[in-house]
């Protein structure tokens, strides 16, 4: 279907592609990545509306090359320009699926995967489970209780938590971890979502609240239907893709999980350490929403319901990986020392292995306390309220604020001289206006007005 002006691809504002956060994220049609005399060319765009980047080796910034594109190139030298930069490429789609994850390339140990792979058998799959549903979990009552101010859901998933301890059986804690989900998701079900005024008429009435965690497309979180599930399901993308890396990094399988059963098509490693840091992902998009509209312009609909992410909006999200990349960090850490510690055959077991994500050793070493760094929040540009323009400070543009002040001023009205009077107030109110008629009168009289 051809673009029209009411599914805009390209904006003035969206001209520009510079790494932002360390992020460069590219869509579009005949995107190109290649080296030129030692530079990286990247170049992205829909039809004659391009975008162009040439970096050198030094002071790009570039920590992640995103695509969401549909078509292009990269050459081999570009990616070995991004792996001597220590950069990483991610292919994904707007759907929240991870196509493909490229990063630095770093010796592993066989041991290690060796023990990642006899975890089910040596017990380390059940301790390692335990932690990581135990930290989801306290997150996500957290989230309840302090974010969605529910305290009955959050004392339920405090009720599950509290029988993580006595499950034996790592089927018996991803029963657990969906009972609570259950009743996680049950309490965003009703939260509002709302758009500016003037593009009300054109959204669908399903687009108005948060609805159901599955999809009715599929019957899983694949292919939301409205637009908070659909951002939902990307940032999980950017934040499994960054678990990848972090695995591949510290010398795991990404495919060899304990949480997750092995299949063909998922990386499950991968997505046992990043359950831990999904109600922060949570956290994120609840505060967003509840704080500001959402623009119509971000979203289209497919024919057969799917709503799924305008390429611009889509490159707002994918600057959040910094955030998810420092949240995984400790945990793929502490995964892989716990594998490490299990492996019984070997006497180099109590070994400390290296932590190349967060340098937490080097820290202690110096004598200094380890702290997570966290990331700056990329803050989402605020919409207007009643025409979705962006790139304002307050609730409304300058168009539109003069109406908002109009109409708020006739409420206040209401609450002052325009409410009903009560026949109490009347004559009194009477007696005044004409006390100030008669001086009104003698103010007019020429006699005042001499001298």
């Amino acid at each position: 279907m051809a673009a029209t002006e009411n599914v805009r691809q390209l904006s003035p504002s969206d001209n520009s592609l510079t790494p932002r956060h360390g992020v460069l994220t590219l869509f579009g049609y005949g995107i190109q990545v290649r080296v030129d005399r030692g530079h990286l060319l990247v170049e992205d765009g829909i039809g004659e509306d391009r975008r162009k980047i040439r970096l050198a080796r030094v002071n790009h910034g570039l920590k992640r090359l995103v695509c969401i594109g549909a078509d292009g190139v990269i050459s081999l030298a570009a990616l070995h320009w991004l792996a001597a930069q220590d950069a990483s490429f991610v292919l994904l789609e707007r759907d929240g699926s991870v196509l493909a994850t490229t990063g630095p390339v770093r010796s592993s140990d066989a041991k290690l995967r060796r023990a990642q792979a006899l975890a089910h058998v040596s017990g380390a799959a059940l301790r390692i489970t335990r932690e990581l549903i135990r930290q989801k979990l306290a997150s996500q009552e957290s989230v309840a209780r302090n974010k969605l101010l529910d305290t009955t859901t959050a004392d339920t998933i405090a009720r599950f938590s509290a029988e993580l301890p006595r499950a034996e059986q790592i089927a018996s804690i991803r029963l657990i971890e969906a009972q609570a989900a259950l009743a996680y998701w049950s309490a965003w079900r009703t939260l509002p979502i709302t758009f500016p005024k003037n593009d009300i008429a054109r959204i669908p009435a399903h687009w108005l609240n948060f609805g159901a965690r599955i999809s009715p497309l599929t019957g899983s979180p694949r292919l939301s239907v409205n637009p908070p599930n659909a951002i939902l399901n990307y940032l999980y993308a950017v934040l499994e893709s960054e678990a990848r890396l972090a695995a591949a990094a510290l010398g795991l399988d990404p495919g060899l999980g304990v949480l997750h059963v092995d299949s063909g098509n998922r990386d499950s490693m991968a997505l046992d350490l990043l359950e831990p840091v999904r109600p922060q992902v949570d956290s994120y998009l609840l505060d967003w929403i509840t704080r500001q509209p959402l623009s119509r312009e971000w979203f289209f609909e497919q024919r057969d319901g799917n709503c799924r992410l305008m390429g611009p909006f889509a490159v707002r999200l994918s600057e959040t990986a910094p955030m998810w990349r420092r949240a995984v960090a400790p945990i793929a850490e502490w995964v892989a020392q716990a594998l490490w510690n299990s492996h019984q055959g070997s006497s180099r077991a109590v070994q400390q292995l290296p932590t190349r994500l967060t340098h937490r050793r080097r820290s202690e070493g110096r004598g200094n306390d380890f702290r997570v760094q966290t990331s700056t929040v990329p803050r989402q540009a605020k919409i207007c309220e009643v025409c979705g323009a962006e790139g304002i400070k307050n609730r409304y543009c300058r168009s539109c604020a003069v109406e908002a002040s109009r109409q708020t001023m006739a409420q206040v009205a209401l609450l002052g001289h325009a409410r009903l009077k009560s026949k109490k107030t009347r004559p009194h109110i009477s007696k005044v206006l004409s006390n100030h008629a008669v001086a009104n009168t003698w103010w007019d009289h020429p006699a005042c007005r001499t001298g």
